[in-house]
């Protein structure tokens, strides 16, 4: 019989397409987030129901269908939570994202259209043992982090955070340099990293490029695994990077663990609110001061001087094109800037 095999976006740093597999149901105490399994759609079905393919093209879902994407954990404040643990006896689970984050949905804004039902059918599987994520990260030579880097992180998901990068990026390329685009913590979502490349970025990189699914994981892993990341970004040799942090520090994504990390290398920093008094909570608690604020918060002229107002921080809209001009300006004062010949160049500390 015909089974018609999707490959999430989960498995793009995988050989699955093209080396054959079997799956296989495993007990439970062999579960873990990363692992590779298949997940057949089952009803109720929505209309709308895609999944984002390796590629990041969004294909439409039919009952039967078989997806292939991996275990992992979501909780996002403003759609839906929901974990591979939480998956009972029956196997019934959900798209946790359009990126093949499989697990079972515990709590869902009455706003979202509910995710795709499945039915977890086995665990990808090669000579009798089952398929991770980390099976295909490779080893990584020790490459020192010193880029300059331009940090954008949010006071919570959907604050404007990628369009501020695409924005950055395409301002920064325009200067003949070379940027890197990243994003460093989320849920496995390919479509923000492929628009930083759209924008120009001349190679784009994410967590799910060093086996995780999502940033949700036990501190010290995660550190680990960024550590990793910012090695394979820095063997690029960019004259810098700009990256991502999805969500907010506040949320459960190991954010807090990125500025950490990252503070000797962040030269500007865009903190992207989704309401004006949110930018006060979440400097004072991380004892951040953003270089500017953008957003949705800064979507008016009266947005802007609200934020202005509470906060005495410059901020701007970044979707006016009548903003570009002191972007460009801030930048290069922050990245320090300096014209050799015809070309720009960074000074790197």
């Amino acid at each position: 019989m015909f089974k018609n095999y999707l490959f999430s976006t989960l498995t793009r740093i995988s050989d699955l397409q093209s080396r054959s597999f079997t799956y296989q149901p495993l007990p439970r105490e062999q579960w873990a987030a990363g692992d590779y399994v298949v997940g057949e759609v089952i009803p109720p079905l929505h209309q709308t129901s895609k999944v984002e393919l390796s590629n990041g093209r969004m294909a439409s879902l039919l009952e039967g269908d078989l997806i292939v994407g991996a275990f992992g954990v979501r909780q996002a404040t403003l759609e839906l939570v929901g974990s591979w643990q939480s998956i009972e006896t029956d196997g019934r689970m959900n798209n946790l994202t359009a990126a093949g984050l499989f697990g079972r949905a515990t709590s869902m804004s009455f706003l979202l259209v509910p995710p795709t039902s499945l039915l977890y059918r086995g665990h990808v599987v090669r000579e009798h043992h089952k398929v991770c994520m980390k099976d295909f990260v490779p080893s990584i030579s020790n490459n020192d982090y010193n880029c300059p880097t331009v940090m954008i992180i949010g006071t919570s998901m959907s604050a404007g955070k990628t369009m501020a990068a695409r924005v950055i990026i395409n301002q920064l390329k325009q200067l003949g340099l070379k940027v890197i685009g990243t994003k460093l913590t989320g849920a496995g979502r390919y479509r923000d990293i492929l628009s930083m490349g759209d924008a120009g970025a001349d190679r784009i990189f994410d967590f799910v490029d060093v086996g995780l699914p999502s940033s949700i994981c036990p501190p010290e892993e995660f550190r680990f695994c960024l550590r990793q990341l910012l090695q394979k970004i820095a063997a690029e040799k960019p004259d810098v990077v700009v990256a991502e942090a999805g969500a907010s520090p506040f949320e459960p994504y190991n954010g807090s663990i990125v500025l950490e990390e990252m503070k000797e290398q962040i030269r500007y920093t865009v903190l992207c609110a989704s309401d004006p008094y949110a930018v006060i909570g979440v400097s004072q608690s991380f004892a951040i001061t953003p270089d500017l604020i953008s957003g949705v918060a800064t979507s008016t002229t009266a947005g802007i001087k609200l934020v202005e107002k509470l906060t005495g921080i410059k901020a701007l809209n970044l979707s006016d094109r009548d903003s570009l001009p002191q972007l460009m300006q801030f930048l290069k004062q922050k990245l320090g800037f300096c014209r050799v010949e015809n070309h720009y160049c960074l000074q790197k500390d």
